[in-house]
């Protein structure tokens, strides 16, 4: 059974051209599927049945998994299940039944633009090769949207400072071309002349963000920067590099920017996933509405003038 789990992992790997963190994922879920129907005395795959897939996903939902992550872990075990169907190890019933459960549908919380400001103000207080770094780094995920996997894949050349651009390769090792405002570009420019300079150990490093002894910054580092400042900030834990993403693409709408051009910027192959930032931003709309509009609060005037008479 583990060795086709290993064929499907080479597979979405080599063939997919998926990210090690989606392997990761799935290789976790599929091995907690694995370990189920062992547990159920399933030997082989093509012992499979409807029954047994019914209980995977109710052994889920009994141990209070979140409904993402129950939408997760069965989207993995279809996509497997997919595999073993054009592999000829199961029938076309087990790829009929296997459906998705549905997900609440959840907003992305968002930063507003003071609070941005609040967050690139701090970073900008520190003027160390660390602070220059962290400066920049902040400035890039707001102006760019770039994944944290993005912004540690980073190297020097990457960024054209002529052209006021910066190139991205993103999921499938797709690469997009993002522009930069004036703003990110000094702060790129003072981190790389006044920072990276007296951090780098080796001077064939390329990669563009290092850490204090030299070497590529991680995904891990950068979370714990940005929620490092959030904090300092009074923000909130709860703010990730993936919150500035979504800050970054409602920003863009709130400002008049396109779907579509949104979607180039965030390297979405389905323009179905941008759409939820409209969404965000149509009901931040209403919310400034509701509190700047004096119709908006036309009951409670009423109520005030009744009183005064």
């Amino acid at each position: 059974m583990e060795t086709y789990v290993r064929r499907f992992l080479h597979y979405i790997r080599f063939e997919r051209g998926y990210t090690s963190n989606t392997i990761s994922a799935y290789e976790n879920d599929l091995g907690q599927f694995e370990r189920f129907a062992q547990t159920l005395k399933i030997g082989e795959w093509r012992a499979l049945t409807p029954e047994v897939l019914e209980q995977f996903v109710a052994m889920l939902q009994d141990r209070r998994y979140s409904p993402a992550t129950v939408s997760r872990k069965v989207a993995a075990v279809r996509s497997f299940i997919h595999f073993l169907f054009a592999e000829g190890v199961v029938n076309h019933e087990l790829v009929d039944w296997l459906h998705q459960p549905k997900v609440g549908k959840r907003l992305p919380r968002t930063l507003s633009q003071s609070e941005v400001k609040q967050l690139l103000d701090l970073a900008a207080i520190e003027q160390t090769p660390l602070g220059l770094r962290d400066q920049a780094l902040l400035e890039l995920l707001y102006a760019t949207g770039m994944r944290a996997s993005e912004i540690v894949n980073l190297k020097v050349d990457d960024v054209d400072f002529e052209k006021g651009l910066v190139r991205c390769m993103g999921k499938g090792n797709k690469e997009r071309v993002i522009p930069l405002h004036q703003t990110v570009q000094e702060s790129l420019h003072r981190y790389l002349d006044d920072g990276r300079l007296f951090l780098l150990r080796e001077a064939a490093e390329r990669t563009f963000f290092v850490n204090r002894i030299g070497n590529p910054l991680t995904r891990q580092g950068v979370r714990f920067l940005v929620q490092n400042y959030a904090q300092a900030a009074g923000l909130g834990a709860w703010v990730t590099p993936h919150t500035l993403r979504h800050t970054f693409a409602t920003h863009l709408l709130d400002g008049g920017a396109e779907l579509r051009e949104v979607q180039q910027f965030l390297g979405h192959a389905n323009i179905t996933t941008t759409q939820i930032y409209t969404e965000i931003s149509s009901r931040r709309k209403r919310d400034a509405y509701d509190k700047a509009h004096p119709r908006a609060h036309y009951s409670d005037l009423e109520g005030e003038t009744g009183k005064e008479l």
